[in-house]
């Protein structure tokens, strides 16, 4: 790769690009970049350097018109596969990820929690990584000869243009629900910014849509689209859930198909059609998917589950209202004695869902312990306060420190009890006051099941 935006990782021979971000200016690393063997340096400033430098109105537009002129058609064989929406994206690309992986295909998965290809494993900063980064993880998979990249596509890089070059094979919405208004304003800003998925379709390519979500019309711009769900192509018929797995009856094409699952909830019945019904109009047979569907798994952090005695401990992503409702409400129709949340939201972010997840949580467990999630630099108290504001639920206390929630939870468990823990999935760190610690809340529930023991 010819450009480089982070100073420490310049090769000699490479073009520097100076781009002055939310939160570190690249003007100030030029020296650094220089001292690493960079042979130009494009920057928005007036500046005298030792090395041939050029003023350019955007830095950020400069990088991304190189990079998709100089390498966007070393991908046209690339076969990409996207999915947007607000929740779901994760699990219907890694469902999709591992089904194609069982079915002999070479692919490779980006996303919220990381790169994966075979054994290969890198993390990622973002949902949909910066252009760069993008562009570099696309070359390194062309290099390795992957088929297939299957890719989660956030409202942020849609805005942002981090996938422009590239044209999508096949893509999905999953649904839209209220997040990230402190970036898009308000709901019109955020559905205008998913919709961008469209343009990047190749001529042939499918959407497969969510049809029971409010803004599904919105996706249907022109013929190449199809449905799934309740009102679907792919036509939900019916489904049991289980604490482990879930039976899935679907009708598409006047043929009805049975499938089991080792995926939980009413959410995960729609991520996996999301899965199937994409793959499926991209030519794959969907007996062929069915048998391999007992052999795939949710990634970490969605809906991990541990079982201590007759009761279970579910570790789950669900972050937003919507996410947060759906979880709830699918454990509510498994079979239990009490349902127990462990809950917070995170720090400098959208703080308008902070009172509506309060109550969801409240109004559908038995008992809720609201706690720290990522809270940055915000004052943790404040976080809970928004959260708890206006609640009328008396069912909750408040243990800021996530650990002795996680264990205090954990200790009120009892027999055929569900504990969910919500908020941070996969993620195995918690920000505090601008310092990342390690903390994982899998690794808190297997310490307290072997000290159990």
């Amino acid at each position: 790769m010819l450009y480089e935006t982070d100073s420490k990782q310049i090769k000699p021979g490479q073009i520097f690009i100076a781009i002055n971000g939310h939160t570190v200016d690249g003007h100030n690393y030029i020296e650094e970049a220089i001292k690493n063997g960079a042979s130009k340096i494009v920057g928005e400033k007036d500046l005298n350097l030792s090395i041939p430098y050029e003023k350019v109105p955007n830095s950020k537009e400069y990088l991304k018109e190189h990079l998709v002129n100089e390498y966007s058609d070393k991908f046209k064989n690339l076969k990409i596969i996207g999915i947007t929406g607000t929740n779901g994206k994760t699990t219907s690309c890694y469902l999709i990820y591992q089904m194609l992986q069982k079915l002999g295909q070479d692919v490779a998965y980006i996303g919220t929690i990381g790169y994966f290809h075979r054994k290969e494993y890198i993390p990622l900063n973002n949902t949909t990584p910066d252009i760069l980064t993008l562009y570099k993880l696309l070359l390194h998979s062309t290099k390795l000869n992957v088929q297939y990249i299957v890719m989660e596509i956030s409202s942020h890089s849609l805005y942002e243009e981090r996938i422009k070059g590239l044209n999508l094979e096949a893509a999905g919405f999953t649904n839209l629900t209220s997040e990230h208004l402190d970036f898009h304003k308000n709901m019109e800003g955020y559905l205008e910014s998913k919709l961008k998925i469209l343009d990047y379709l190749k001529d042939d390519a499918k959407i497969l849509i969510n049809a029971d979500d409010l803004y599904a019309d919105y996706f249907k711009r022109d013929k190449n689209f199809q449905t799934y769900g309740l009102n679907g192509d792919y036509q939900i018929k019916s489904y049991e859930l289980k604490v482990n797995d879930t039976k899935i009856n679907f009708l598409y094409q006047n043929k009805v198909y049975n499938v089991e699952t080792n995926l939980t909830g009413l959410f995960n019945v729609y991520n996996y059609l999301q899965a199937l019904s994409i793959l499926n109009s991209i030519g794959f047979n969907i007996d062929d998917l069915i048998k391999i569907s007992k052999d795939i798994y949710p990634p970490k952090g969605r809906c991990e589950t541990y079982k201590i005695n007759n009761s279970y401990v579910v570790i789950d992503y669900a972050h937003t209202p919507d996410a947060v409702s759906k979880v709830l409400n699918s454990y509510l129709e498994i079979p239990h004695h009490n349902i127990i949340t462990i809950i917070g939201c995170g720090g400098e972010r959208d703080k308008v869902k902070r009172p509506l997840m309060g109550s969801i949580a409240t109004n559908n467990s038995k008992y809720v312990i609201f706690t720290n999630d990522n809270p940055r630099g915000e004052d943790e108290k404040n976080i809970i306060n928004d959260i708890i504001k206006d609640n009328n639920n008396h069912n909750y206390e408040i243990i800021y420190d996530r650990k002795e929630a996680i264990i205090k939870g954990l200790s009120l468990l009892e027999d055929s009890d569900i504990l969910l823990i919500l908020g941070k999935g996969h993620e195995n760190y918690q920000l505090i006051k601008g310092i990342k610690y390690h903390f994982d809340d899998a690794e808190i529930v297997k310490e307290y099941i072997k000290n159990k023991d």
